[in-house]
């Protein structure tokens, strides 16, 4: 019968419209393994690039491909459950690990504390019951000027004989080396096997292109190098002779020009100038002379091959086509021989070799495998990898508590975003610093490596973003310029003074700060009260436009009618178009003023109580569709699309609501103990002149409301008489159609 597992029980909480898992124990945590993935907030993100232990980033990618994924999470878990007693102790993220802690029933265990003990030892604190990195690196300092440090890795140090350093520093010459825990170059047991191989291979290779064919003797391998030095220029020559023998119209242009041989400023020809001409005159059918006439960069290389080839020669001061190609046939087995030549053996180095093999000459290479040297550096190898705290023990000693401090942290930003929601007292580790900018602070800032392929994917975030160049002077780097880019989410506050070119001040979370420069912004609203007066600013906006532009027309006409006076000054003034003009501005005033008197009365028959209904109405109609957009919009602000452009597979859209909005950007604020004194003294000398003018205003519009609320209601008609009403509230009839009688002045 199946026996049912019974499934673990699981915590959720509702947060950013995700459903995030509570990870409050070390049960939680040893259950992660059970957890469908579809649950958790990340499936995967970079192994670098931002704010968390970069060691333990490394060790959690362990195959090297720049991305953190759910099995690497979970292998880690494993790794380091099966290591410790519990795990508790890593919620707290403490930077000491308990030496009780360590689970001994297992032999990696007990492996792990006699190595953290050893380590204790060396740093003189053996009664210590915590270990740390800090311990780790003291250890490593302590150990830097002993010979056996337990990382496999020798040196050529004066601790050894003459032979062995020397061997050594063969080995490190030709095939390349390590960094010992010392700081020196050295080199490990693969190396040295890796040399013997190579060494070996390069003898039998050797042997081989010595009992090959050697024509000219101990001059054969002079002769074929010389050989394939100038191949090239000789086979230019003889194609040149038999194009010039095809054509000899064309023997001028498969010369020299005479431009070409000019001396420079200096006096001196280019030698790459030169080198790139023919090899000697050319002449249709002729041999190239090797005694004269030959360009003097390769002069040199041809004369000697001339001495070494001189048996072969018909005649020893020319070198016929035939002759070449004899020559070239006669150093083939040889040819095939060298260039069968085994290269080095591969090996894993950080220094690179700075000689070839064929350096050390075939007696220094026999010497070195005749000797006994690779068995003395094995058994210095050994006895340096087997120490106390030998490196691979250390490396898992420094894997452990690197898990330990580490692990929690990276969960609480992978499988949850709970560190991203408690802003109060933590921070997100791809948050990576605050940009202060128009008085607001920024705390949502990511790094960002390419501005234009992150903005493609950005741009569904909904959020209002700032992409800013940060630059700062590194003084350790001998002063140089150091640079990043990064994107920052402005999430409260308006947008009128955000332009790009504006600069501000990035600090990171290492507390430096940048000078950043905002390169490009993508705009979405910010905030509600940013969409209530948008419509009134955009409207102040338009006005402000149209009348420059009204102005720069008018301004336009007045220079051109001076221009056509100054042109023409005999032409009168036509006062019938003049007062055409005038009729057109009376005609639109009047129209303008019955506009405003309709406006006027309607709103005189309205009663108190509707005048806040009236003024709310339009401010309905102008604000409100701008209001809405804006609230739908800032409703669907994610931060997914932020963090997918920065390279994470996140799993849901992970909401910023308004509050957390307001917590991602602050705005200035003055402290709660301060006071503000509202008298600017720069402003004194002009402040009374305000004041009676905002007096007058007020009294003005006062006047003007009571005067009609008082005409509305009649209690003028008991102080004017009514036939004066009645002449104001019904003006004669003018008919305009009636000629003007004329002036008796005309």
């Amino acid at each position: 019968m199946r026996e049912n597992k019974k499934k673990y029980h699981w915590k959720f909480k509702r947060v950013g419209g995700l459903d995030q898992v509570v990870l409050s124990c070390a049960d939680d945590i040893a259950h992660l393994d059970e957890l469908d993935p579809k649950l958790w907030v990340a499936l995967s993100c970079p192994a670098s690039g931002f704010d968390f232990d970069n060691k333990t980033l490394s060790l959690l990618d362990d195959d090297k491909d720049d991305r953190i994924r759910i099995p690497d999470v979970i292998g880690a878990i494993k790794w380091l459950k099966a290591r410790l007693n519990r795990l508790d102790s890593i919620i707290n993220g403490s930077k000491e690990l308990p030496l009780s802690a360590i689970n001994t029933k297992i032999d990696e265990g007990k492996k792990l504390l006699i190595t953290a003990q050893a380590i204790l030892a060396n740093i003189n604190q053996p009664e210590k019951k915590t270990i740390s990195l800090d311990d780790l690196k003291q250890s490593t300092l302590f150990n830097s000027n002993n010979l056996y440090n337990g990382d496999g890795i020798i040196p050529p140090t004066p601790k050894l004989s003459d032979p062995l350093q020397q061997f050594i520093k063969d080995a490190l010459n030709v095939m390349g080396g390590v960094k010992d825990a010392s700081g020196l170059d050295g080199i490990n047991n693969q190396i040295v096997q890796a040399f013997r191989e190579s060494l070996q291979n390069w003898l039998n290779w050797h042997n081989s292109v010595s009992s090959a064919t050697t024509p000219l003797g101990e001059d054969t391998a002079e002769a074929w190098q010389l050989v394939q030095d100038v191949k090239d220029k000789v086979n230019d020559y003889f194609l040149r002779a038999e194009l010039a023998s095809y054509a000899p119209q064309a023997q001028n242009s498969l010369n020299v020009d005479e431009k070409y041989i000019v001396p420079t400023d200096n006096g001196l020809l280019s030698d790459v100038s030169l080198a790139e001409l023919p090899l000697s005159r050319v002449v249709a059918d002729q041999p190239l002379m090797l005694d004269k006439g030959l360009n003097p960069i390769w002069r040199d290389k041809i004369t000697r091959l001339a001495e070494l080839i001189q048996p072969f020669l018909a005649d020893k001061h020319q070198l016929t086509r035939e002759d070449w190609l004899n020559i070239q046939k006669l150093l083939t087995p040889y040819s095939m021989a060298v260039e069968s030549k085994p290269a080095l053996v591969s090996v894993n180095v950080t220094i690179q070799p700075k000689i070839t093999i064929d350096k050390l000459g075939s007696k220094r290479i026999n010497e070195i495998l005749g000797s006994d040297l690779f068995e003395q550096f094995e058994q210095l190898s050994e006895k340096d990898s087997k120490t106390p705290a030998a490196a691979a023990d250390v490396a898992d000693i420094e894997k452990l508590i690197s898990f330990h401090n580490n692990l929690y942290r990276l969960l609480m930003n992978f499988v949850t975003f709970e560190d991203f929601f408690d802003l109060d007292t933590r921070r997100a580790a791809f948050q990576s610093g605050r940009l202060f900018i128009d008085g607001r602070c920024c705390l949502l800032c990511i790094p960002v490596n390419d501005i234009s392929k992150h903005t493609t994917l950005a741009n569904y975030s909904e959020l209002f973003l700032l992409y800013c160049e940060c630059s700062r002077k590194n003084p350790p780097v001998n002063g140089n310029q150091e640079k990043k880019t990064i994107v920052a989410a402005m999430t409260a506050g308006d947008s009128d003074f955000l332009l790009e070119g504006r600069n501000g001040v990035f600090i990171d979370n290492d507390g430096h700060d940048w000078d950043a420069k905002v390169v490009k912004i993508i705009s979405k609203p910010i905030s509600i009260s940013q969409a209530i007066w948008d419509p009134y600013k955009r409207l102040g906006r338009f006005i402000t436009d149209q009348i420059n532009k009204w102005a720069n027309s008018k301004d336009s006409a007045v220079l051109d009618t001076a221009n056509k006076a100054v042109q023409a000054p005999d032409q009168k003034f036509d006062i019938s178009k003049s007062m055409g003009i005038f009729a057109a501005i009376g005609l639109a005033l009047g129209a303008l003023g019955t506009a405003l008197a309709s406006i006027a009365s309607s709103l005189f028959q309205l009663k108190w109580w509707q005048f806040p209904l009236v003024f709310l109405g339009i401010f309905l109609i102008i604000s409100g569709p701008s209001v809405i957009l804006a609230w739908i919009k800032l409703h669907q602000r994610t931060l997914g699309p932020l963090l997918e452009a920065s390279g994470w597979a996140i799993n849901g859209k992970v909401k910023i609501n308004f509050f957390l909005g307001g917590q991602l950007t602050s705005k200035a604020e003055l402290p709660a103990n301060s006071s503000r004194c509202y008298i600017d003294p720069k402003l004194k000398t002009k402040r009374k002149t305000k004041y009676w003018l905002a007096f007058f205003l007020a009294l003005l519009i006062s006047i003007v409301i009571t005067g009609a609320w008082l005409w509305k209601s009649n209690y003028l008609s008991h102080i004017i008489s009514p036939s004066l009403i009645t002449t104001l509230t019904k003006p004669n009839q003018i008919d305009v159609t009636q000629p003007i009688p004329p002036s008796s002045t005309q």
